[in-house]
């Protein structure tokens, strides 16, 4: 008899796949379904973080989110993670990853809003674009690429307990981001170990790791 396959959605997932996801979703036993906003990328589902009702409560194993919840403004926040807990079956888990506004901070604390501070498939990422969304992709007429919002760790984590999340471990990487594993029901120590292992981005570096 075959192994499980379980399903990840991938809410916002744009033009990637799920080879671009962490390596927690690369063995067999996963299954993607796409969610987006943009019919151009073909998504298995067309939809919002803030209103996913086609997906049924309950019904898949995890939900990945790469750079979505800072487009929505402040008070629709606690909405957008309610979405992501409601479809989530009660063992299921949120990865979540965002800006990590607290290190942009320090940046334009020193001056350098418009300097480079790396360069992504996108192009070169300046503070001013971690803050406000992507300059040229908002030029080339993609508005929903604006920043509305923003986050610290601990704000992120609030939010996602707020919103059902019981168990919630987010690591800072080395390029001004935030990576967030949100359990809905606590876990133990081996498996959260493993899990970050998986989940979080070893190649940037981490620059802290807290449990909340």
């Amino acid at each position: 008899m075959g192994a499980t396959v379980r399903q990840v959605l991938h809410v916002g997932c744009g033009p990637a796949t799920l080879e671009s996801m962490p390596s927690f979703f690369h063995s067999g036993e996963w299954e993607e379904v796409r969610l987006d906003i943009d019919m151009t990328v073909a998504p298995d589902v067309v939809g919002t973080i803030l209103d996913m009702g086609i997906i049924a409560n309950g019904s898949v194993d995890a939900v990945f989110s790469s750079h979505n919840i800072e487009h929505v403004y402040p008070h629709e926040v606690g909405q957008a993670l309610q979405e992501f807990r409601r479809v989530l079956h009660d063992d299921g888990l949120a990865v979540v990853r965002c800006p990590d506004i607290q290190s942009v901070a320090q940046v334009v604390g020193e001056g350098r809003l418009m300097d480079v501070l790396y360069v992504s498939p996108a192009g070169p990422i300046s503070a001013i674009d971690i803050m406000y969304g992507h300059r040229a992709a908002i030029q080339g007429g993609n508005l929903f690429m604006s920043h509305k919002t923003a986050f610290t760790a601990d704000t992120l984590a609030k939010h996602l307990k707020d919103a059902g999340f019981e168990m919630v471990i987010v690591a800072r990487d080395r390029i001004f981001g935030l990576h967030a594993i949100a359990y809905c029901r606590q876990v133990d120590e081996l498996v959260a170990e493993r899990d970050c292992a998986l989940c979080f981005p070893a190649l940037e570096g981490i620059l802290g790791v807290v449990r909340y």
